[in-house]
């Protein structure tokens, strides 16, 4: 209480004024403040930090000695890429499940990621931009024991890492041939694209490495098709303007017949004039 007793043999009398506290009493207080300030800090950064670092549900996560994060999704029947991949991640290992496809920005927000292994899955898309983001840090991507047919040149934009594409039924076209320079990958990583197919056929490349058969042009059969449509477009136009020129030539060899006739049917010069001249001598 702010209340004080004076004791000098008479009655007791309450203290006008309230006494100041002690010093050592308001530093106990304030420090109790700051202190659960402090804790709150510390728990709200902890937590913060925990849900950007925890490992994904369901895989295994390890540190490396240099602090980077090391994500195993290996053989859990995965059909779906974990949204929940902690940030600071280097290294992802989805191999040996069940994806069908990368969608778009499926590492968005991994920046530090060098190493990415999908090998031995089901994939047979891979969506534009599957990789957007990827390009600065990643060093090496495993594609290999997919179910690869169509190389999609978007699917790799930016990316200037490593590629294994081994193990693929990759069907080898103009398409294909056309894409090849429109990436950056690593030179060595297109030579695992060996053709299972080939369109044509009979070109002779099933089998082989399309990128070590520098000689074979799958587009022939388009440069050919092309040729042959600007033939038949221009055989098109020529057969129209000789029809049009039949059609005026015919159209106007009428009309001067027409106007022949009507011609003939008017009385000539020289019948004019002895009817002119009969008339005068007469008069």
């Amino acid at each position: 209480m702010w209340t004080s007793t004076l004791n000098s043999g008479g009655p007791t009398e309450e203290c006008p004024f309230p006494t100041m506290p002690q010093p050592t009493d308001w530093l106990l207080r304030h420090s109790v403040v700051m202190c659960l300030l402090l804790h709150s800090l510390v728990l709200m950064t902890f937590c913060f930090h925990h849900a950007a670092t925890t490992c994904s549900n369901r895989c295994y996560c390890s540190e490396s000695e240099t602090g980077g994060k090391t994500v195993r999704c290996s053989n859990l029947q995965l059909t779906e890429i974990p949204l929940d991949i902690p940030n600071d991640t280097q290294r992802i290992y989805l191999d040996f499940n069940l994806l069908t496809s990368v969608p778009t920005n499926a590492f968005g927000g991994l920046s530090h990621l060098v190493e990415l292994d999908i090998s031995h899955n089901e994939l047979t898309q891979l969506e534009p931009g599957a990789f957007r983001g990827l390009g600065p840090s990643l060093q090496f991507l495993d594609l290999s024991s997919n179910k690869l047919v169509n190389f999609n040149p978007e699917a790799f934009d930016g990316l200037r890492a490593y590629a294994n594409l081994t193990n693929n039924p990759w069907h080898c076209d103009c398409n294909l041939q056309m894409a090849m320079p429109r990436v950056d990958l690593e030179p060595v990583s297109l030579t695992g694209i060996v053709c299972q197919t080939s369109d044509p056929e009979e070109i002779g490349v099933e089998g082989h490495s399309f990128l070590l058969k520098p000689d074979i042009d799958l587009c022939v059969v388009m440069k050919k098709t092309t040729d042959v449509a600007m033939l038949v477009v221009m055989f098109g136009w020529f057969t129209m303007v000789i029809s049009y020129l039949v059609y005026y030539v015919r159209a106007n060899q009428e009309d001067a017949r027409r106007h022949l006739e009507y011609l003939k049917s008017l009385p000539s010069r020289q019948g004019r004039s002895e009817e002119s001249s009969t008339i005068s001598t007469v008069v």
